[in-house]
């Protein structure tokens, strides 16, 4: 079952795989569908990856592969659906004049939390120098932290944006020292800039790579970046 916009993007995405063989970027994605934010397209690239007819491809910037397409709309004759299959679509959702009481559960506000130290905000975008701020503090639900200690950052930008991590969104820092090639750090450059990025070794070199194709990867020597923790869990307020 997928929305208007999920099924318009869904195709738009395959036509211009079909046309170059290149997945398109937010900002065009953005613009053909009328969106006025890429983080709409995130949600939606989300929702169709969750349902099975899209994954992104490892290790490669704007990378997506399409694996299915909905029922009727040719995926398997070769030709690309174009605009008129798009305007047969008729999308299945819920209405909204609901007639009766939804089922629901009381929220539990006896269940253990634990109170993190909030150390203000870290560019997701453009490198910030480190600031803490120990008087902010957090409450986060145990059940969702590894062992260990943990503090939290508020994201500033969009560079990480293609990992599911926006700007405004509070994350949850696993403190450590070392951490696998892969991971999303927090991770301090020259001992006076700090940024949260996906970490990539390559023998005496780090890369700090974006998760935004309009932004670009840094590359440093081994020695001029400390990681200082690794992501282990967000939170987002609507």
């Amino acid at each position: 079952m997928l929305t208007r916009k999920q099924y318009e993007l869904l195709l738009f995405i395959n036509d211009r795989l079909g046309e170059g063989g290149v997945s398109p970027s937010f900002d065009e994605m953005k613009d053909a569908l009328g969106l006025k934010s890429k983080s709409g397209i995130h949600r939606l690239i989300t929702g169709l990856e969750e349902r099975g007819f899209i994954r992104r491809l490892p290790h490669r910037a704007r990378a997506l592969e399409v694996l299915k397409l909905p029922e009727g709309s040719d995926a398997g004759s070769g030709r690309q659906p174009r605009a008129a299959e798009r305007a047969k679509f008729q999308p299945n959702v819920i209405k909204g004049d609901f007639s009766g009481t939804l089922a629901g559960r009381e929220v539990n506000h006896q269940v253990e939390a634990i109170e993190l130290p909030l150390y203000g905000r870290i560019a997701a975008g453009t490198p910030i120098e480190a600031l803490r701020d120990n008087s902010a503090m957090i409450n986060v639900p145990s059940t969702m932290l590894p062992p260990g200690d943990h503090y939290a950052l508020e994201v500033a930008g969009d560079s990480m944006v293609e990992a599911g991590i926006l700007d405004g969104d509070t994350v949850i820092i696993n403190r450590c020292e070392v951490a696998d090639s892969g991971s999303i750090v927090v991770a301090l450059i020259d001992e006076h800039e700090v940024t949260l990025k996906r970490l990539r070794r390559k023998g005496q070199t780090v890369a700090l790579e974006p998760a935004n194709p309009a932004f670009e990867t840094r590359i440093f020597g081994a020695d001029r970046v400390r990681v200082q923790g690794r992501l282990v869990g967000l939170l987002r307020r609507y």
